[in-house]
């Protein structure tokens, strides 16, 4: 048998512990202009963290709904909804999937829909409700990187539109997220931002290369 703990820092992380200054203006800017957000990392990155840094950030007269499979998300907001997925049990509960609570959220007139991380049907939920009208809403998803998390969004998209072509994915993926902020771990255990990509018309731009601030068109 194995019994594994999560632990969980009580001291409250900051967005200076992930980046210099420079870097975190460029978020903040990000999240004062309501830009769609899509936090990518592998296992204990620090994807969650960094979310909770720049829900910061948020306004404080914003209604902000949450949505996770388990409550990890610890906002320091006066006004939270928020909403819990829970499995089928044993006992006969019924499922409440997070694509369902997806669906509810947007019934809940969101100023901000925070989905604590999507890796199935919800993708193309979030995806929809960030193309019509909820933005700012912001995500988090396991990716090697920026590039593979914008691969990862397509995939899981497509898994389930599956008459929808690729363009048409790729299409709907761009006109909905606009910037992708992709978190590592150095071997220390400290975590910082490593890279920022801007989803533009036609465009992929670079504004955070390996933690500092560039501007570089990529293909």
């Amino acid at each position: 048998a194995c019994v594994s703990i999560r632990r969980f820092c009580v001291d409250r992380i900051t967005l200076s512990d992930f980046a210099d200054r420079q870097v975190g203006e460029i978020l903040q800017q990000l999240v004062f202009d309501r830009r769609n957000i899509l936090i990518s990392g592998a296992a204990s990155a620090g994807k969650t963290t960094l979310l909770n840094s720049l829900c910061d950030f948020l306004a404080p007269n914003e209604r902000v709904v949450t949505i996770e499979d388990i409550a990890e998300l610890k906002l320091a907001h006066r006004h939270v909804v928020r909403l819990e997925a829970r499995p089928l049990g044993p006992d006969g509960n019924l499922e409440v999937s997070t694509r369902s609570l997806v669906r509810t959220a947007l019934r809940l007139r969101p100023d901000r829909l925070i989905i604590g991380e999507v890796r199935g049907a919800e993708t193309l939920d979030m995806l929809s409700a960030m193309n019509t009208g909820h933005d700012g809403s912001m995500s988090t998803i396991h990716a090697n990187s920026a590039r593979d998390a914008l691969r990862r969004v397509e995939s899981l998209v497509m898994q389930h539109a599956t008459n929808w072509s690729r363009d048409v994915v790729r299409d709907h993926v761009a006109a909905s997220i606009n910037a992708i902020v992709h978190v590592a771990r150095h071997i220390d255990g400290s975590r910082f931002i490593q890279h920022v990509l801007l989803i533009e018309p036609n465009l992929l731009r670079a504004i955070v290369v390996d933690s500092r601030v560039a501007d570089e068109i990529l293909q």
